[in-house]
């Protein structure tokens, strides 16, 4: 792996939950993209980025000018989450427009092009699919619906990982399929969202994983939440930290748990309440 690229200043643009629950991840991508030869800032003037304002109907361009505001400096931003960036991406131009001023549309849409998911930023900024990662571990990873449907991060994430040494990737049954969380629809929609987060647990523990990763914190919490409920031995790592995780630096102490030789999987029950959130790794 080469670190011969350019320098940029990026900008860490956290979110909500991995600052306030699981700053491990944020670690993680400071820790990644400084090993990579970038400089990584994290200005202590952002705030939310508005998307679960917006997905309730509730248009916050105060949010919009904020982002704007704190990210127009930087040559990058790098957004440890698909759909916040989505939400950067397409919801803070409509919402300034919705709200009558061009102007700042213009300038969301001019900040909107340079922040990136964290495994776009890789690949299509610093043109690498190996990031020198060590995980010797079996591992599947979860697509988030803001990844594929809004986003279209492709196939980024796994170019990612297959190329992490020791890894054991699995794919996932019906990749494709929900996992029920959808931020307040979990709220307004518990059984559906219990019913999807089924389905979902059901397709992990399948695959004989020992982790769950993906690109969203916010995903991760819900279905590790619903396997932690039923004891399915089964951990959830944002793909960052996976991404982070080098031979010389491993612990082995920080593993996952495997799983009792001859234990017959957890399954998820159907009709059950909706699982309660893990808790914040420590």
């Amino acid at each position: 792996m080469s670190n011969d690229r350019e320098t940029l200043r990026v900008a860490l643009f956290a979110t909500c939950l991995i600052d306030a629950l699981f700053p491990d991840a944020g670690r993680a991508t400071v820790q990644l993209l400084e090993r990579l030869g970038q400089r990584v800032e994290f200005p202590l003037e952002q705030t939310c980025c508005g998307q679960m304002h917006a997905n309730s109907g509730y248009f916050e361009v105060e949010l919009v000018g904020r982002y704007v505001d704190v990210f127009s400096r930087y040559d990058a931003v790098v957004v440890p989450s698909a759909s916040c960036a989505a939400s950067i991406h397409h919801q803070h131009p409509m919402i300034a427009r919705a709200a009558g001023d061009e102007a700042l549309a213009v300038r969301a849409e001019s900040v909107g092009s340079k922040t990136y998911e964290l495994s776009q930023f890789l690949i299509d900024v610093l043109g690498t699919d190996d990031v020198g990662a060590y995980f010797p571990h079996r591992v599947t990873y979860h697509p988030t619906c803001h990844s594929v449907r809004l986003l279209g991060v492709g196939d980024r994430p796994l170019r990612l990982l297959r190329n992490v040494r020791g890894i054991d990737l699995v794919e996932l049954p019906r990749w494709d399929e929900c996992c029920g969380f959808g931020g307040t629809f979990a709220i307004k929609n518990p059984d559906t969202s219990a019913a999807m987060l089924a389905d979902k647990m059901d397709a992990v523990i399948d695959t004989g994983a020992e982790v769950l990763c993906a690109g969203d914190r916010s995903c991760l919490m819900h279905i590790g939440g619903g396997l932690e409920r039923i004891r399915a031995g089964v951990r959830t790592l944002h793909l960052v930290e996976i991404l982070a995780s080098t031979e010389d630096e491993y612990r082995p102490d920080r593993a996952p748990a495997r799983s009792q030789p001859g234990a017959a999987p957890a399954r998820s029950q159907r009709g059950a309440a909706p699982a309660a959130t893990e808790e914040p790794p420590g």
